[in-house]
């Protein structure tokens, strides 16, 4: 038996997330399927982040056992790409120590989360950007951001329906900032739209210890508030301090969001710089 380690990249807008359901195609599933025609027998697939229903990956990580021990890292790749729908790409095979688990050993994620802010935006961008029409300030955005780093009660972030101990997580980095055209496209392959050649995309990019149900997209609706106008940056210190869900700004969207990057103790160097 092997221990193997995925790194995959998806198209979340046809998935009802990355999680198996009774009814609905998921990520989990379509890989699963995928990886036990190749090993002849059902193989159970754990994904480090559980992505909602819409939300996309260029980062995501898997590990599963795997009894086909004859093929090699490569082989497995261009093989499973082969029956994978177009809508999810294998990018790396990597043999992992015995034991490793992709969700429980993780020690950071990234995830970026890609507005449209402009008059019009292009058809490209819909199914990977919230499109906020009117004029947002970018600096009052990036100021509440950044007033999220370090370890806090995220309460005021989390969805109802979480199954956690604890709402407390640490921030390691938080900000906003407008991006130029080849890197504002972080769906590999997306045709460059017309918005974005008028630099109007922003991309919110935190990395922490970990994320509750719907934080990331709850911190940037209450961004999207502050670039408004509706409240300034100290909002911010306000939710950490009052923890009321019901005071924070509308759930983003989920077709902006993407799961950059896990991070795991031998990346703990990668971590500990945004410390």
């Amino acid at each position: 038996m092997r221990t193997l380690k995925l790194t995959i990249a998806y198209d979340g807008t046809e998935f009802v997330g990355w999680q198996r359901q009774a009814e609905g195609r998921s990520v989990q599933g379509v890989l699963e399927d995928a990886v036990s025609r190749l090993d002849g027998q059902p193989v159970a697939i754990v994904g480090a982040g559980r992505t909602d229903a819409g939300v996309h990956a260029t980062g995501q990580v898997t590990s599963f056992m795997l009894h086909a021990s004859e093929l090699d890292q490569q082989t497995m790749r261009r093989a499973l790409n082969a029956v994978l729908p177009w809508d999810v790409r294998v990018l790396a095979v990597a043999d992992a120590a015995e034991g490793f688990h992709a969700r429980y050993d993780a020690v950071g994620k990234t995830y970026h989360y890609r507005v449209i802010n402009g008059p019009v935006a292009s058809p490209f961008a819909a199914r990977y950007a919230w499109h906020i029409p009117w004029s947002l300030d970018m600096a009052a955005m990036d100021d509440a951001a950044r007033r999220l780093v370090g370890e806090h009660d995220f309460s005021a972030f989390q969805s109802t329906g979480g199954d956690v101990r604890t709402t407390t997580r640490e921030i390691f980095e938080s900000s906003i900032a407008r991006v130029a055209t080849d890197r504002s496209t972080f769906i590999p392959g997306l045709v460059p739209s017309i918005a974005d050649m008028e630099g109007q995309a922003l991309v919110y990019s935190v990395t922490g210890s970990g994320f509750l149900r719907h934080m990331v997209r709850a911190i940037v609706g209450t961004l999207v508030e502050v670039g408004s106008g509706r409240s300034g940056p100290e909002r911010m210190d306000a939710l950490l301090a009052g923890l009321n869900r019901a005071d924070a700004g509308p759930t983003a969207p989920a077709q902006g969001l993407c799961l950059a990057a896990v991070r795991y103790p031998s990346d703990a160097g990668d971590v500990a710089a945004h410390r």
